[in-house]
C-alpha cells in the first residue's frame, strides 16, 4: 500500500475495523517514512460472468441503472433503487462465490423488486424472462395474486 502523500511503498496497519454492514473493513494506517496517517476501505472482489463470457466487476450503479428503467413512471425513488442494488449485493455475496453468472444477479433482483414495485417487477420479468405471450404475462400476475411477496 502506498503512502498517498508521499508515495512510499510500505504502510503499518494502526487499527483495522469492520464496517456496520460487515462487507469491508476500514483499516487506519501510518507511513513509516513521512509519519502521517491515512485510512483504507478494504472489500472482497465479486465479479459477474456477462452471457458473452466476459468477465467485470459487480456495480451497484448499474443494477440501480437496470432496474430503474422497470420503474420509468413508478413512485419508486433513486434511494429505493440504492436500497435495492445493497440487498441485490448482499444476496450474491451470501452465496460465497468471488464469480457469478449475470443470470443470477437477475434472479436475485426479482424478489426484492417484487417487494419494491408490482408493476416494476412485471416490466423487468418480462424482459428478462423474455415473456412471448399474453398468457406469460396472466401465469405472472397469477403468481403475484396466489403468492404475496415477503414482509420487507
Amino acid at each position: 500500500m502506498y503512502c498517498p502523500f508521499c508515495r512510499h511503498p510500505d504502510s503499518r496497519v494502526i487499527d483495522s475495523r469492520t464496517s456496520d454492514d460487515g462487507l469491508s473493513i476500514r483499516r487506519r494506517r501510518q507511513c513509516p517514512e513521512c509519519t502521517r496517517r491515512f485510512s483504507t476501505l478494504e472489500t472482497a472482489s465479486l465479479s459477474i460472468i456477462k452471457r458473452s463470457g466476459v468477465t467485470e466487476p459487480f456495480s451497484r450503479e448499474k443494477i440501480a441503472a437496470g432496474v430503474k428503467k422497470a420503474c420509468q413512471g413508478r413512485p419508486v425513488t433513486d434511494q429505493d433503487l440504492a436500497q435495492l442494488a445493497q440487498r441485490v449485493e448482499e444476496i450474491i455475496r451470501q452465496t460465497g462465490a468471488s464469480q457469478v453468472d449475470a443470470n443470477e444477479i437477475g434472479l436475485a433482483i426479482l424478489e426484492p423488486l417484487r417487494e419494491l414495485d408490482e408493476v416494476a417487477y412485471l416490466r423487468f420479468a418480462s424482459v428478462y424472462q423474455a415473456f412471448e405471450s399474453l398468457e406469460d404475462f396472466e401465469d405472472a400476475i397469477g403468481s403475484l395474486r396466489d403468492t404475496p411477496a415477503a414482509e420487507a
